[in-house]
C-alpha cells in the first residue's frame, strides 16, 4: 500500500465499511468517519461499525473518537462532513496520507423529496473535504461519483469521455459537481484527485433501500416486488469485493505529471457486462428456492433504462472484475440468511 494512513469518510457505510475492512487487513492505519445519519435503518450502520470492533454505545457519540477491539490501527469518530469546525480539527490532528471520501447522501429517488440533504452533503460537505485536503498537505483524494452522471446516455458502454451534462436527478448533479469541484482544487491548487464512478453495488452488508434487499426481504415474506419499467432495465451489477480491489488500485494510482494536466482523473469501475432486472431476479429466486410475485410498474422520475461501464481505463492500472452474478448474489444470499 502507498499509504500508511487514511481517512475513510461513510466508514459505516456498504463500500466504506468493505474498504475499511480490507485496509485494516493490509496493515494500513484507517480512522474512519460517518455521521450515521438515518436515511436507512441505523442497526445495520452500527452492526457494520461491530464487525470493525468498534461498540455502538462508542460509536454514537459525536466528535469522540472510538477504538477497535478488533483492530489497533482502527478509530471511528462520528461527524458531518459539513461541520466546518471538527473537520479541519481533524485533519490537523490525524494528518492524513490520503482520503477515500465514500460519505455522501444516497439515493436517486429520494432525491427527490429532501434535496436539501443532498446539498448540505454532497456539495458542502464535498467542498469542506476539498478544502481541508488543500491546506494539510494530504497527498491523495479518491472521491465517490456515480454512474447516475450519464444520465440517459444513448451511446453504451458508458465511456469516461461520454458527455455528462444532463443528469436526470439532483443526486446526479451533485455528483457531476463533485468531479468539477474536485478538478478546480486539482487545477488551482495541485491536489491530485481520483473520482470513480460507481456502477450498481452489491453483495454482503448491502444498503436496504437497493434491489437486492428489498427484493430479498420481499421474497422471504411473500410480499411482492416492485418490478420498475416493467422489467426493462439492466444495470453493471459489480460484487462489493471487487469494487474494493478498484477503490485500492485507484487509491495506489494518483495522477501524476506525467499523465494528467492538472492532477485529476475520472474512472468507470464496473463490472463491464450488464445484466437485465428480470435475470437478477430469476438469479436470486433460486439462490431462495421461491418465486417472486411481480408487480410491474412504469418507469420512476430521475430513474434510467440502463447502465454499462466501459472499464478499460481502470483495467488498465490492473483491475479486473471477476465475480459473475450467479456468485456474487449466491455470497449475498447467505449472509442475508444469516444476518436477518
Amino acid at each position: 500500500m502507498k499509504y500508511k494512513k487514511v481517512l475513510v469518510t461513510g466508514a459505516a457505510g456498504f463500500i466504506g465499511f468493505h474498504l475499511s475492512k480490507t485496509l485494516l487487513d493490509q496493515g494500513v492505519e484507517v480512522v474512519g468517519l460517518d455521521n450515521i445519519n438515518d436515511y436507512y435503518d441505523v442497526n445495520l450502520k452500527y452492526a457494520r461499525l461491530a464487525e470493525l470492533g468498534v461498540k455502538q454505545e462508542e460509536a454514537e457519540n459525536w466528535q469522540q473518537e472510538a477504538s477497535s477491539s478488533k483492530y489497533p490501527n482502527f478509530r471511528f469518530v462520528r461527524l458531518n462532513l459539513e461541520d466546518r469546525e471538527s473537520l479541519p480539527e481533524l485533519f490537523a490532528r490525524e494528518k492524513f496520507d490520503a482520503v477515500v471520501n465514500l460519505a455522501a447522501q444516497a439515493g436517486v429517488r429520494y432525491s427527490l423529496e429532501n434535496p436539501m440533504a443532498y446539498v448540505d452533503s454532497n456539495l458542502v460537505g464535498f467542498v469542506n473535504i476539498l478544502e481541508c485536503c488543500r491546506h494539510h498537505q494530504v497527498g491523495h483524494l479518491v472521491y465517490a461519483s456515480s454512474s447516475s452522471v450519464y444520465g440517459e446516455n444513448g451511446k453504451v458502454p458508458f465511456s469516461e469521455d461520454d458527455r455528462v451534462d444532463y443528469p436526470v436527478s439532483l443526486y446526479a448533479a451533485t455528483k457531476k459537481a463533485n468531479e468539477l469541484m474536485a478538478h478546480t482544487y486539482s487545477h488551482l491548487y495541485r491536489i491530485p484527485t481520483s473520482g470513480l464512478r460507481f456502477f450498481t453495488v452489491y453483495g454482503p452488508w448491502g444498503r436496504p433501500d437497493m434491489a437486492p434487499i428489498l427484493f430479498t426481504s420481499a421474497i422471504t415474506e411473500d410480499r411482492p416486488i416492485k418490478v420498475f419499467n416493467n422489467g426493462e432495465m439492466s444495470r453493471d451489477f459489480t460484487y462489493i469485493d471487487d469494487i474494493v480491489q478498484g477503490i485500492i488500485i485507484t487509491l495506489n494510482n494518483p495522477p501524476t505529471k506525467e499523465k494528467e494536466q492538472p492532477l485529476y482523473q475520472v474512472f468507470n469501475i464496473g463490472n463491464g457486462s450488464p445484466v437485465s432486472l428480470m435475470e437478477f431476479i430469476d438469479t436470486l429466486e433460486q439462490n431462495l428456492g421461491k418465486v417472486a410475485e411481480k408487480n410491474m410498474l412504469p418507469m420512476q422520475p430521475g430513474d434510467v433504462p440502463r447502465t454499462w461501464a466501459d472499464t478499460k481505463h481502470l483495467n488498465a492500472l490492473g483491475y479486473q472484475s471477476t465475480t459473475s452474478i450467479q456468485e456474487g448474489v449466491k455470497e449475498f444470499v447467505e449472509w442475508y440468511r444469516g444476518y436477518n
